[in-house]
């Protein structure tokens, strides 16, 4: 019992390693993975490259296939580079099991003993997540190594006999089993390493030994299919065409199978290095086989998951990708595109309501209502999907980020409910009162009105750039904006003296509406202020702080 408890034990730390480097990986170097993999690779043979490469780095096919996903279902890649993409992947996982299958035991206390070190001293820093890497290559060296030693009484043991005597060498019951160890584990990485494993020990024959092999790929393209459910159809499909792919390849090894399986036998190399040559040479055969077929391969996806159109109603967020919150780039990224859409909602109300101004609208209309839901749908989940980030394990940029995203999703909420009711005082103004503004006043609320989209257009690039002179033009517009809105002020009052009936008669609500706009141009140049706060280029000016001191 206290060996089957050791053996268990080994594997979860095996397990355990294989996810702390993924996150670690994910944590230090998301955004750049996210940019080599997320680029419009229109050569299959890039994106296949690419493939391997992030896969070898955070250990993970599934990593991987949670990143590609991601960007086929927000449009940033098409379905053939990602089907390229998902296959490299499967080349990267086989690399890696064969590195980590090589003679490292004097590496595992150094990478453990240094990797401590950095992470308890720095965690918040990249130094910190990199010491949290070497802890998980380490702890996979050791849980290999601890395999090894508890897997030996076992193959003695009259029940572990019986149980692995059930598998008896056929391809497509070993297969299931395999692809239940890797989901279970959550690694096609773990599990192949530990079928290698037991096969060195003599507990395996090297016929199932491959079969388990074949059977962890498909598992984790299980995996990624079902990790998928949430999301759109364009990002299931490239799961969908990664499973279709290792599903091929177990048909197309079966023909092969006892004749390859005879010839190994008969080689002079250990059970456990034959394993992982095999590991290897499966997968990078299978690839570049399947490589020129990813164009057919994409028709028949699209053809077995089509798009369904959206039914009417509130808006849903797009690009609130729930996989991608173990990586805090990538996820902070997707929230910031969602702020981005709320803006593009707060643009189209605006919009709207110069139109109710110019009296080309008389009322709020279903439109408008359905911009408002979706403006509180978007800024509810917006607010929900940052909240699931533990804030804790984030670094300092990212932790600047968070706030800047949420400071400005909150924002364009305020904008929203202010714009609506901007919207009921006109049409209670227009409707109810039976007013309209003089020519001149109207003019002047457009103008001004036409300037406040300027701005907010302007909030919303400085946002996503993050460019600090961009953010000081925010900033002289705004200044701008505050000097017209004061000017036509004055210039409304002098109407009311010279008694023109139509300024007396909307005054409270002219006046009204330009302290909104006011105070909506103030909610859409927040964004330049943190952008200035944390630029390298130099701090605020004595009129930007005296700006934020004043700021209504």
């Amino acid at each position: 019992m206290l060996t089957l408890l050791n053996l268990l034990s080994a594997v979860t730390l095996l397990i355990w390693g294989t996810h702390i480097v993924r996150t670690g990986i994910l944590r230090v170097y998301g955004s750049n993975l996210r940019q080599v993999i997320g680029q419009n690779m229109s050569k299959r043979w890039l994106a296949f490259v690419a493939g391997i490469l992030v896969t070898a780095m955070v250990q993970s096919s599934n990593a991987t296939a949670m990143l590609v996903t991601s960007f086929v279902g927000q449009g940033l890649m098409g379905l053939m580079p990602a089907l390229a993409t998902m296959l490299g992947a499967d080349v990267g996982t086989a690399l890696m099991a064969r590195v980590l299958t090589l003679d490292l035991s004097w590496l595992s206390p150094l990478l453990i003993f240094l990797g401590v070190i950095f992470f308890l001293s720095r965690k918040q820093t990249r130094a910190g997540q990199l010491g949290r890497v070497g802890i998980g290559l380490g702890l996979i060296i050791l849980a290999l190594q601890l395999i090894v030693e508890a897997a030996g009484p076992i193959t003695h043991a009259q029940g572990v006999k019986v149980l692995f005597a059930s598998l008896t060498g056929d391809i497509l019951l070993d297969a299931l089993v395999g692809a239940l160890f890797a989901m279970i584990s959550y690694s096609s990485l773990a599990a192949v390493l530990l079928t290698a494993t037991l096969a060195g020990a003599g507990v395996i024959g090297l016929h199932v030994a491959i079969g388990l092999v074949i059977g962890a790929n498909i598992g984790s393209g299980v995996l990624a299919f079902l990790s998928t459910s949430m999301q759109n159809a364009a990002g299931r499909q490239v799961a969908l065409g990664s499973l279709l792919y290792k599903l091929i390849g177990l048909l197309l090894i079966i023909p092969v199978l006892d004749p390859l399986v005879r010839w190994m036998d008969g080689l002079d190399y250990s059970a456990q290095g034959m394993v992982i040559a095999f590991h290897l040479l499966y997968n990078v055969s299978r690839c570049l086989i399947l490589l020129p077929t990813i164009g057919p391969m994409a028709r028949i996806c699209t053809w077995l998951l089509p798009e369904r159109e959206e039914a009417n109603g509130t808006a849903k967020p797009r690009h609130l990708d729930l996989a991608a919150l173990a990586t805090p780039s990538l996820a902070l990224a997707n929230a910031a595109r969602e702020t981005l859409r709320l803006g593009d909602l707060i643009d189209n109300m605006l919009t709207a309501m110069q139109e109710v101004l110019r009296g080309k609208q008389t009322a709020i209309t279903q439109e408008m209502r359905s911009l408002s839901d979706d403006v509180e749908a978007l800024y509810s989940a917006i607010k929900l999907y940052l909240a699931q980030m533990p804030r804790e394990d984030l670094s300092e940029q990212d932790n600047r980020r968070w706030a800047e995203i949420i400071e400005l999703s909150i924002n364009l909420k305020l904008a929203g409910d202010l714009i609506e009711r901007m919207l009921r005082k006109v049409q209670q103004q227009k409707t109810s009162q039976r007013r309209q503004f003089s020519e001149v006043g109207l003019e002047e609320l457009t103008g001004l009105h036409s300037q406040l989209i300027a701005n907010l257009r302007l909030g919303l690039s400085v946002f996503l750039s993050g460019d600090p002179e961009s953010a000081r033009q925010l900033l002289r517009e705004k200044r701008r904006f505050r000097a017209q809105e004061r000017r036509l002020a004055h210039a409304h009052v002098s109407r009311l003296q010279r008694k023109i009936v139509q300024s007396l008669e909307t005054s409270s609500l002219h006046l009204e509406l330009m302290a909104d706009m006011k105070r909506l141009n103030s909610l859409f140049c927040s964004s330049a202020y943190v952008v200035l706060e944390t630029s390298d280029t130099g701090a605020l000016s004595t009129e930007d702080i005296a700006d934020i001191t004043h700021s209504p």
